[in-house]
């Protein structure tokens, strides 16, 4: 780390410390436990990595009487953690919380070219000492672990309940009731939605449990979310007159990225054009049969087709039996990506060699039969999953690989009766 840009981070800190914002305070009032603390809520938006496109906070805590400035953090994994791979695919990920001096996590964040914003949060003495205690006790060893949860348990959660802990449950008094207009997959949506194999991935991924309107309270597992939220919550002062939590907020570490949208994309007209576009090519390759090379692309791409159908299936049947990963259970895409595509796989390149074409023909209308089902039950209340981006993929390529493998026996039909 270059001493410049180090210096350069202290001195926007400082410049926080000391704006206008700062109390005024009695010698008196000054030897209360707790009052020389300052509490921050600090905030950074996404980033280049899968991980950091949903954003990431801490707390700051100004301890001037201590010399010290840490930052908890709760979003610490580690690649080389004993069984990490397994963890991951089981669904049950240990992350950590750690405090980190706040010019060294500004400037980690500053050199990825990340938005940072710090909130001044109004807690009295009290709360503010309790929330100390209580954040230096978490980051212990033995109390530094837990099990991450996408949406129900993660960093931003966990700063969440920190605060709410130290508030008396204040925040959840008044955002848990609140509905917000969102889901999970929205969220989800909306922060993936300029890479669209990831969109696609993560879309497909999620079950019927993200699609459900969650409270306030549930949406600031978004760390933005929880950011905006905070400036709605009043506190009690020590009058008990109500009062903003959030005093002051600016930006630290200003960023030439764009904002996240505030509403997830709608890409259902580009997919069902890809749909199409697809399922017409093997529909065409199957009419143009007697050519070898018409015959070559539909094996190789009806083929991949299959496989890449079947192995989605696989792994979402097995997200569902064998993993704590609950967002991803009873997932109605199993409509639309079936393990029969792997029968698919082996039976189309059979069939486009003049074997076990009747085979693949039932296989590949059975596959269709599965997804019309699937887009039936979508309209009635038996399924509250949003598939149709997924369907409006998916369907036309499985109609377009049964009509070429239909197309490619008349052909056949037509070459032998000539």
């Amino acid at each position: 780390m270059r001493p410049g840009r180090l210096s350069r981070t202290a001195f926007l800190l400082a410049a926080v410390l000391l704006a206008g914002i700062v109390t005024q305070v009695s010698p008196a009032a000054a030897q209360e436990p707790g009052e020389a603390l300052r509490v921050f809520h600090v905030v950074a938006g996404p980033g280049d990595q899968v991980w950091e496109r949903f954003g990431h906070n801490a707390i700051w805590i100004h301890d001037p009487e201590r010399g010290r400035d840490p930052t908890y953090n709760y979003g610490i994994f580690d690649f080389d953690q004993e069984n990490f791979i397994l963890r991951f695919v089981q669904g049950r990920m240990l992350y950590s919380m750690a405090p980190f001096p706040i010019e060294s996590t500004v400037e980690i964040y500053r050199r990825d070219n990340r938005l940072v914003t710090v909130q001044e949060l109004n807690l009295t003495p009290a709360e503010r000492l309790r929330l100390y205690e209580f954040l230096e006790w978490n980051a212990l060893p033995e109390n530094r672990d837990y099990r991450y949860d996408y949406f129900h348990d993660n960093c931003s959660t966990r700063v969440r309940d920190a605060l709410d802990h130290a508030l008396g449950g204040q925040i959840r008094e008044q955002t848990g009731h609140v509905p917000s207009g969102t889901t999970f997959r929205s969220h989800s949506r909306r922060l993936v939605g300029d890479d669209l194999p990831l969109y696609l991935g993560i879309h497909a991924g999620l079950g019927p449990a993200t699609d459900r309107e969650i409270s306030v309270w549930e949406e600031m597992f978004i760390p933005m979310r929880l950011e905006d939220h905070l400036r709605a919550i009043t506190v009690a002062d020590a009058e008990g007159n109500r009062q903003p939590l959030v005093l002051d907020e600016r930006v630290v570490v200003p960023s030439g990225r764009a904002l996240p949208p505030d509403s997830p994309p709608s890409h259902l007209a580009l997919l069902l054009g890809i749909g199409i576009l697809a399922g017409g090519v093997l529909a065409a390759l199957g009419m143009w049969g007697r050519w070898r090379s018409a015959r070559v692309g539909l094996a190789v791409l009806g083929g991949v087709w299959g496989f890449v159908t079947g192995i989605g299936g696989l792994l979402l049947l097995g997200l569902w039996l064998l993993t704590d990963h609950t967002a991803a259970h009873a997932n109605a895409n199993l409509f639309n990506l079936t393990p029969l595509g792997l029968a698919l796989a082996a039976l189309v390149p059979a069939a486009v060699r003049g074997r076990a074409g009747r085979w693949a023909l039932w296989v590949a209308a059975a596959v269709i039969g599965i997804a019309l089902l699937g887009l039936l039950l979508r309209l009635t209340p038996l399924v509250n999953q949003a598939t149709g981006e997924i369907i409006a993929l998916t369907l036309p390529i499985h109609i377009g690989l049964c009509l070429g493998l239909l197309l490619l026996e008349r052909v056949r039909v037509t070459r032998s009766s000539t």
